[in-house]
């Protein structure tokens, strides 16, 4: 906290703010904690909002709820298993990203537990660039896709083959590729595999 707060804050009794711990002394703090909770732990950290699913009943509630407490009308979704999901719930979606698309719903390729962020390919956002995405993303993925480090998604991707085209995403905090998107707000739907 910076000096100017902590004389503000002795002269009027208030009781001094927690600074909130970097994202880099948080991922020292966890680096012997289990994967799946240091991404948890950084990405929301980092701004994204976390949502553990244990099947996909659960995951079809949450997603539901999320469309509603923010008041998503139109979405765009290209991946045919997620469409499917927007039926369910009655969701409009369109398969190219369009101006009146609120929110996206895309599948990612991995999830970095060292910094908490996301990682994605043409494979999720086809030929678009990250910056050009809605302000809302909701991005499902499994447990199975949290790696430890950017070499460890790397290697399983050159293993792969013909993924193209990566980008990384992670909360608001840490903003997306551009500074054009600072309002986006990113939502993970974890399921169980």
């Amino acid at each position: 906290m910076n000096l100017f707060k902590r004389i503000v804050s002795k002269l009027t009794n208030q009781p001094e703010e927690e600074e909130k711990p970097s994202l880099e002394k948080l991922g020292d703090s966890l680096k012997n904690a289990d994967l799946d909770y240091k991404f948890a732990q950084l990405f929301t950290h980092s701004g994204g909002f976390f949502n553990y699913c244990a099947d996909e009943a659960e995951a079809l509630k949450t997603l539901h709820q999320i469309i509603k407490i923010e008041g998503i009308s139109n979405v765009f979704c290209w991946d045919k298993d997620l469409q499917n999901f927007l039926n369910v719930v009655k969701t409009p979606y369109t398969e190219e990203l369009q101006g009146n698309n609120d929110a996206s719903f895309i599948t990612c390729e991995y999830l970095i537990a060292y910094d908490g962020r996301i990682m994605l390919s043409h494979n999720n956002i086809l030929h678009y660039h990250s910056s050009r995405l809605p302000n809302k993303i909701i991005v499902m993925a499994n447990v199975s896709q949290i790696v430890n480090n950017l070499n460890d998604a790397m290697g399983k991707i050159k293993r792969n083959g013909n993924i193209k085209n990566l980008t990384s995403i992670s909360g608001a905090q840490s903003k997306l590729d551009t500074s054009s998107n600072s309002n986006t707000k990113l939502f993970l739907l974890l399921l169980e595999d």
